[in-house]
């Protein structure tokens, strides 16, 4: 029988956060969902923790993988993924008990291809609610990507952990994460769903618990010397957005800001 959400999970030496991850997945009112748990090949506990979950829950699908980063994870977890709609969590990350129920009930009611949270930004003991969007009703595309004009830099347009997105989207259009980006690959998925998305929600309640980790970001120099081909890459794409609408040349001032 088919879930109604996927929940995606992937996984590199977050033992020491893992449990509460996925502890707050499985104590989720909602209850109708698979969680895939990637282990992309970590070297701690990582993979042990994702088996017992597996032996305990028949919900939790466990996935064990060579490393080859976050992406990578994701689109192996996409390949197995049965449900109606999708959703991602970091691993060092959790959320509140109705977050999935808060994001299905907005996608069901209102027909809805995206659902965007807002978040609790996390620093030791101190939580900071991140919010964007205050409009309340349905947005078309071209509605919600003007929204995204105002700040598109921002985590909660960048990443893919505060939204709810239609699988069949991303399965009709053959999207995946692209495994060679290092660096904003989560804002690029992102740019290539709204293209085809009709219906957009925006949820004024924060369903995340979104916690930087120091050292948790590649700081290479090979990173570095790529990231400014990856950025213009990236303000191509964003630019291409706007121009496949018809929303660039009344814009593009706007647009260009960023």
């Amino acid at each position: 029988m088919q879930p109604m959400v996927s929940i995606i999970v992937p996984i590199y030496n977050a033992e020491q956060y893992l449990r509460r991850c996925v502890d707050s997945i499985l104590n989720q009112e909602y209850t109708d969902y698979e969680l895939l748990l990637v282990n992309d090949g970590s070297t701690d506990a990582s993979g042990d923790i994702c088996e017992e979950y597996g032996d305990q829950d028949p919900r939790v699908i466990v996935i064990q993988k060579e490393n080859t980063g976050v992406s990578d994870s994701r689109n192996r977890a996409l390949d197995r993924a049965r449900g109606k709609y999708l959703q991602f969590l970091d691993s060092d990350d959790w959320i509140t008990p109705d977050a999935t129920e808060s994001l299905v009930r907005a996608a069901v009611e209102d027909d809805c291809d995206l659902v965007i949270a807002d978040f609790y930004r996390v620093n030791g003991k101190h939580y900071v609610e991140k919010k964007h969007i205050k409009e309340k009703d349905v947005m078309s595309r071209e509605e919600f990507a003007m929204e995204m004009a105002d700040d598109p830099a921002d985590y909660y347009y960048g990443v893919m952990w505060n939204k709810l997105y239609r699988r069949s989207i991303i399965e009709e259009h053959e999207l995946r994460c692209d495994a060679s980006m290092n660096w904003c690959e989560d804002f690029l998925f992102n740019l290539q769903f709204i293209r085809h998305g009709q219906r957009f929600r925006a949820l004024q309640k924060p369903i995340y618990y979104y916690m930087k980790r120091k050292g948790s970001l590649v700081a290479t120099e090979s990173v570095s010397v790529d990231a400014v081909k990856l950025k213009f890459e990236l303000l191509e794409k964003y630019k291409d957005l706007y121009q496949s609408m018809g929303l660039y040349e009344e814009h593009k001032l706007k647009i260009n800001s960023y």
